[in-house]
């Protein structure tokens, strides 16, 4: 179903410097510009820390940026690291058959970059972070383009975009935003492949009795169910898996108090249905969606769900299994699925095992099969990747 782009590869798709296009070379440097910033203080890689899988580099539910760094962002940091070169376009799946429609339900979106896959092109997103008042804060593609023709890589910038490219200050920017997206594309330390599971996968390394264990929990369709969305086997081309179907899910996060828009009690973030995308908010069913994350790295963050909500793997492994069968431990007594309007709580998967428990049921792990499961999760962390 998920359309691979030219840049992906088979067992280990990894690009070698060498291989490297100039604009990329010329990406990553942008791409750690603080600079760029009205700040003079953010770049793209001080949320997006290549030392921290190209995801956050702390804990905070959401990161600051703004003039002065003190403005939160909208939601929490995402890794960059492996999902880009295999992203497919935004889409939506139609079933014509009525009888097929009513009896499998409709299909979710899928594909497009960010938590609500808004952004067709890593070049799109990138102008985002650019002009975000709680990011990068600049005003105009022009500011921008100022900023790159005083920078020091400005004559790089010429010869691999033109000596008069800074004439142009809109030609300047779009060519900022295609060097971006070739450093995202190209560059091996996006998607380097060098977990103990890939060795694994490759007949190098056998896993430890308990990494076993929570592999074969994390598989259970009748326990923990994650490889349904979560896929972990190879693809039919021997492509290492990237733990992530790129499709959208309404897990009825709880509400997080950490990011302060949430003090409005007539503020909601709503994935697909805004208050970022436009697109989609005439479709009601699709609110509280978000984009299914790749779980490579996720034992090295800090910082869980697209509100940042919890902060150990644990807390958000146990939220996982015991949503359903301890909501007190999550939601306030009268207001399961909080951080969703009433009315659009009914959007919240609860067909999906284990997410059909009830209240008082056992719950799908317990304490000790979670932590075989973290186990698991441990060995698709990157030997480069350090831990928050």
């Amino acid at each position: 179903m998920v359309a691979l782009s030219l840049c992906d590869r088979a067992a280990s798709p990894s690009v070698s410097k060498e291989s490297e296009s100039a604009a990329a070379v010329l990406g990553k440097k942008i791409f750690s510009d603080p600079s760029l910033s009205r700040s003079g203080r953010m770049s793209c890689a001080t949320c997006h820390s290549p030392a921290h899988a190209y995801g956050p580099p702390n804990g905070l539910a959401v990161q600051l940026g703004g003039p002065a760094l003190d403005r939160q962002g909208a939601r929490a940091v995402p890794s960059l690291r492996y999902v880009l070169n295999r992203t497919p376009l935004w889409n939506k799946t139609y079933i014509e058959n009525e009888a097929e429609r009513l009896r499998e339900g409709q299909e979710p979106p899928v594909g497009g970059f960010g938590w609500d896959g808004r952004f067709q092109s890593l070049h799109d997103q990138a102008t985002f972070p650019f002009m975000a008042t709680n990011e990068m804060a600049n005003t105009s593609p022009e500011e921008v383009a100022a900023k790159l023709e005083r920078a020091a890589y400005a004559d790089e910038f010429r010869h691999v975009f033109g000596a008069k490219i800074f004439v142009d200050p809109a030609q300047a920017y779009a060519q900022a935003l295609v060097a971006l997206e070739r450093f995202e594309l190209e560059d091996a330390s996006l998607h380097p492949y060098t977990s103990k599971y890939d060795d694994y996968l490759d007949g190098k390394v056998q896993l430890t009795e308990q990494e076993r264990r929570g592999l074969a929990l994390f598989d259970d369709p009748r326990k923990g169910n994650c490889a349904t969305c979560h896929l972990d086997r190879k693809g039919a081309n021997g492509s290492h898996p990237l733990f992530t179907d790129y499709q959208f899910e309404a897990l009825g996060v709880p509400r997080n108090l950490e990011i302060a828009a949430n003090a409005g009690q007539d503020y909601f973030d709503m994935g697909l249905c805004g208050p970022l995308r436009a697109d989609q908010a005439g479709q009601p069913k699709f609110c509280g969606l978000f984009k299914t994350p790749t779980l490579r790295n996720v034992a090295t963050r800090t910082v869980f769900f697209h509100n940042g909500r919890f902060h150990t793997l644990k807390e958000a492994l146990r939220f996982y299994v015991r949503r359903d069968t301890n909501p007190d431990l999550w939601y306030p007594a009268s207001a399961k699925f909080d951080d969703l309007p009433p009315t659009l709580r009914g959007n919240v998967d609860i067909i999906d095992q284990p997410l059909t428990l009830k209240q008082g049921d056992a719950p799908a792990w317990n304490d000790a099969e979670i932590d075989d499961v973290i186990a698991f999760l441990q060995t698709l962390n990157d030997r480069d990747a350090a831990a928050n």
